[in-house]
Parts: C-alpha cells; structure tokens; sequence
C-alpha cells in the first residue's frame, strides 16, 4: 500500500482519526510518533483498542517515537483509561492512545498526552503537531535511538482497580462490551470482587460484529431487555475503549450521563466542587447542592472537562454524552471505575438503582437539535445569537457557544468542535415552555445564519 496523502481534516479537536488505508497509515503512523516525540520529554507509553489495523499502526508509531530518541513502553490492547493510568504508573512523560473509539471497525486513530494528563488537543499542542507532519517538518532521527519493552500491563491495570473496591458478593448485573477493549479486563475485575456478571457481546476481533462500538439506546436494546428478562441489578455498556459507561437501571431506563453523575455523587467520599458541561440537567446542579456539592458548569469536551476537574481539585466531573471525571483518578474517565462505583452504591445501600434514579428530578429535554453550518461562520453565528439573546433581555452565559436562561428553563446553541454544525439543546420545566424555547433557538438560528 502506498502512503496515504495526509489531509488537515484527521486532526480533529482531540485526537487524530480517519479510516485506516485512506485517511491514515503506518506513514503517518510513523510521522505522529516523530511529530509527538518532538513535544513530549521521557519515556512514552503506547496501548491500542482492538482493532484489525491496530497492531501495524502500533509497531510504526513506536518506530517513530524511538527515532525521535523515547524509550517506549508497549501495554498492548487496553483500554484508553487504563493507558491514562499506564502513563502515570510508569512514569512516562507522555503516552499515545491507538483508537477510534467509538467509530466503525475500518477506522483508526491516535489520542496523544503529556505526562501531567493533559490531553493534546485543540490549542493545547494539536496543531503544532498537525503542522509539523502536514509540512514535513519532522527534523532529524535522533543521535541515540530509544528501545521499546512490551510490558505486562493487563494485569498490573486489573490489580489497580480491584484493590480500589471491596468484594460485592451478591450483586447481579450484565455489561454490553461492544466486543470492545473492556472485555478483556472487566470480566476478571467481575470475578475477584464477587459479582455475577452476565456478559453480552464479548468478541474484541475488532469486527464489533454484535453492534458498532457505541452505545446507543438502540444498540443496547439486548443489554435492557436482559437486566429486565434476567432481574438484575443494573447493566453497563462499554463504548469501544471504555471511556464512557451507559448506565441500565433495573427497570430497564437508559441513565444519560448527567442523571448518572447525580446518582454517583452518593458514592464520593467527600464534599467539593463538581464540574459538569453546559448541556447537563439542572436536576443534577439541584441534586448536587441537595447532597452538599459545589456544582459549577463548564465547557463540552474531555480536554475541557478533564482540565478543569484536574485545575480546581474537583471530586467529579461528568458530560451528558456519559464521560465520567474523578478526583480519585486524578481527573480521569474511566468506564470500567465508573461501572464498579454504581455496583458499590447498590451493593452497599440495597437499594434499586431504579429508586435512586427516581429521587432525580426529571424535566423536559430536546434531543440535541443539529443545524448544518460551515466551519468559517459557525462561531460568527453564535456571537450574532448571543448579541441577540442580550438585547432581548435574556441571561446569558458564554462559556461555550450561548446558555440562555428562563424562569423556567434554558436554551444551549454552540458551534460543534469536530463539526461543520451548530448544535441546540434545551430543557424546561414544561413541554409547553419546552416548544416555546424551541421555536425561540430555532428563529435565531435562522436569523444569524441568513445574515452572513
């Protein structure tokens, strides 16, 4: 196969992703290790998920990071959290995630970090490595090549979170691995902690042949009719490499991850500020004041996300779309640690997730309401919204895109991040203010764009 042309549109606002043998190859492959190796200080550790096209990329990234003069530490196939961990267990000065996570099997990719867990991202290092592979810009091998070691990483991850939980003997629940990297670590986690675990799509070929590796309501249709079929405790799915955990409660109701995050505070041992993104339910702002938390929202996003958990020293952080901070982990989302926090709730409390959940306040919500924008006008857009929104008297906030507050609810409209769209969100405290906001969002949409 001759080298794929590289193209700017891979780089996205966290990590490096296309399909494998057009977007991205072992050349590139070969290049984002030069590229990185020329950011980051120290050894570097290296995991991939299970895909077909992994192994290749791998062996030509860790070529490129020994050229570049780093040791690299090989954990092989892992989750993405558990290379987060690797990087600090090893003491690495930074780390490559091979993945696509959540993308169809043909596709491949590369999250890159520094050793302090920032992730390379947009403005924080992504285009400064996007321009050295796009301009060739690679500079010289260096004088002393670095050596890579395959390391036995499995095992020290799996003893890592065993020894955070105490056995939970008795408890019932199913996982949806979507025949992802969870497979092979969370079944073992299962057994030495006493749980019963029913396992559903547990094939990690790197086919995803029971569904595509992202757990949508839909594909998870299995994993709710067997927690109901079965009376379980509750159910989890993993995404393709276990950054996200989707939550089943024993009745069979899909948890968003705002709803989730509210019913895990119940399990952090102490009080303190907690960071959410501004698409999340006010139920969990008024759950967390309820419980003795310090709410605050921020920006859509794990660079975002995770930063700020890391920065204020928060307990928690959480997105709607199921990514799940702890201060525990020193900021990081770890499907896997998320899954057994909500088994120690209700092995601990015995109660039913269904009663937790049920404690929640629920308002009305829009499904995320998307609206085709280019890339060059989508932020001038926003700003002719939030002019807008100010001069009709409305409060405001601009952490990302606009946040408009009612008496009896909000409205979100912000420029997505890897997107040529406008993305709008609401939620009220009825259906009637709910069609109201929408009608508002959706003329001011109109309006801007027709304008520029």
């Amino acid at each position: 196969m001759g080298a794929v042309k590289v193209s700017p549109h891979i780089f996205r606002a966290y990590d490096i992703r296309g399909v494998y043998g057009v977007d991205l190859d072992e050349s590139l492959a070969y290049s984002v290790g030069r590229a990185f190796g020329k950011i980051v200080t120290g050894k570097v550790v290296v995991g991939r998920d299970v895909r077909r096209s992994g192994e290749s990329l791998v062996k030509a990234l860790c070529d490129g990071l020994t050229d570049a003069g780093h040791d690299v530490l090989n954990l092989g196939v892992c989750t993405t959290p558990a290379c987060y961990f690797g990087g600090r267990f090893y003491r690495a000065g930074g780390g490559v995630m091979v993945t696509a996570s959540h993308n169809p099997p043909e596709w491949n990719g590369f999250k890159m970090f520094l050793g302090n867990g920032e992730t390379v991202s947009q403005g924080a290092g992504m285009e400064k490595v996007r321009d050295m592979i796009i301009d060739g810009d690679l500079g010289s091998p260096a004088k002393e090549k670095g050596f890579v070691e395959k390391v036995d990483f499995q095992s020290v991850y799996i003893q890592h979170i065993v020894s955070s939980f105490y056995p939970m003997n008795g408890l019932r629940m199913a996982a949806d691995f979507s025949d992802g990297s969870a497979s092979l670590c969370f079944p073992q986690i299962c057994e030495k902690l006493g749980i019963t675990l029913k396992q559903l799509n547990n094939n990690p070929d790197g086919y995803f042949r029971g569904h595509m590796p992202e757990p949508t309501e839909e594909n998870i249709a299995e994993l709710k009719k067997a927690v109901i079929d079965e009376k379980l405790d509750f159910g989890v799915a993993f995404d393709g490499d276990a950054d996200r955990a989707v939550f089943v409660d024993d009745r069979g109701r899909v948890l968003q991850g705002d709803i989730a995050m509210a019913v895990l505070l119940k399990t952090l041992d102490k009080k303190g500020i907690i960071v959410y993104d501004v698409n999340s339910s006010t139920a969990l702002k008024e759950m967390a004041e309820k419980l003795g938390f310090t709410p605050m929202e921020w920006k859509v996003g794990r660079a975002f996300l995770h930063r700020k958990v890391r920065e204020l020293g928060a307990v928690m952080g959480g997105e709607k779309s199921n990514h799940l901070y702890f201060g525990e982990l020193e900021g990081d989302d770890d499907a896997i640690y998320a899954a057994l926090k909500m088994a120690t709730l209700l092995h601990r409390t015995k109660t039913p997730l269904s009663k937790h959940v049920d404690e929640i306040p629920k308002y009305p919500t829009t499904p995320i309401l998307v609206y085709e924008c280019p890339d060059e006008k989508k932020f001038a857009v926003i700003e002719k919204i939030s002019e807008r929104l100010s001069k009709l008297g409305f409060k405001t906030n601009n952490l990302d895109g606009v946040k408009a507050y009612v008496e009896n609810g909000w409205i979100l409209i912000r420029a997505s991040n890897t997107m040529p769209q406008i993305k709008m969100s609401i939620e009220a405290k009825n259906a009637e203010s709910l069609e109201m906001l929408r009608q508002l969002g959706e003329k001011l949409i109109t309006e801007a764009m027709e304008t520029m």
